[in-house]
C-alpha cells in the first residue's frame, strides 16, 4: 500500500494560502515601486521647474514659487505614502514568513511520517521473510528427520532392536 499522508489536505490548504500571500507581497512590492516611480517623476519635475525658473521672466517667479511649493508638498505626501506602503509590505512579508513556517512544519512532519512508514514496511517485509525462512527451515528439518527415520527403518539392525522391544517380557 503506497504512502498516504493523513494531513495532506491541510498541507495543500496551507500551500494555497502561502501562494495567495506571496501574491499579496508581490502586489505590495509593486505598489512601493509605483510610488517610488512617482517620487522620482516629482523630483525630476522639481529640478526641471528650477531650471525653467532661472530662464523665465521675473514676473513669473511668483508662479514658479507657488508651483514648486505644490511639488514639494506633493513630494512629502508621496514620501508618506511610500512609508505606509513600505510598512504594509513588511507586514505582508511577515505574514508570508509565518505561512512558510507553517508549511515547512507540515512538510517536515510529512517527511518524518513517510520515513516511519518506510521503516514499518521494511520491518513487515523482514518479518514476512523471516516467517518464510522459518517455515522452510522446519520443512527441511522435517524432511531430514523423515529421511533419517526411513534410513533407520531400512537398517536391519534397527529392525531387530525394534522387534526385541516390541516383545513383551510378560
Amino acid at each position: 500500500m503506497p504512502f498516504r499522508y493523513r494531513l495532506q489536505k491541510i498541507l495543500d490548504f496551507r500551500i494555497r494560502k502561502k501562494e495567495e500571500q506571496l501574491q499579496n507581497v508581490r502586489n505590495a512590492q509593486a505598489l512601493v515601486l509605483k510610488i517610488e516611480g512617482l517620487i522620482d517623476r516629482n523630483n525630476k519635475e522639481i529640478s526641471q521647474t528650477r531650471i525653467n525658473m532661472r530662464q523665465a521672466d521675473f514676473s513669473m517667479y511668483e508662479s514658479y514659487d507657488t508651483y514648486l511649493k505644490h511639488l514639494y508638498d506633493k513630494g512629502e505626501a508621496l514620501e508618506e505614502d511610500r512609508k505606509k506602503a513600505q510598512e504594509a509590505l513588511e507586514e505582508e512579508k511577515d505574514k508570508l514568513r509565518e505561512l512558510e513556517k507553517a508549511v515547512k512544519v507540515l512538510e517536515k512532519h510529512k517527511e518524518h511520517s513517510k520515513e516511519a512508514y518506510i521503516e514499518e514496511e521494511k520491518k513487515a517485509e523482514l518479518k514476512q521473510l523471516s516467517e518464510v525462512a522459518i517455515q522452510k527451515y522446519f520443512a527441511k528439518t522435517k524432511a531430514k528427520q523423515e529421511e533419517e527415520l526411513e534410513e533407520l527403518m531400512k537398517n536391519p539392525r534397527y529392525n531387530e532392536d525394534l522387534e526385541d522391544s516390541q516383545e513383551s517380557p510378560f
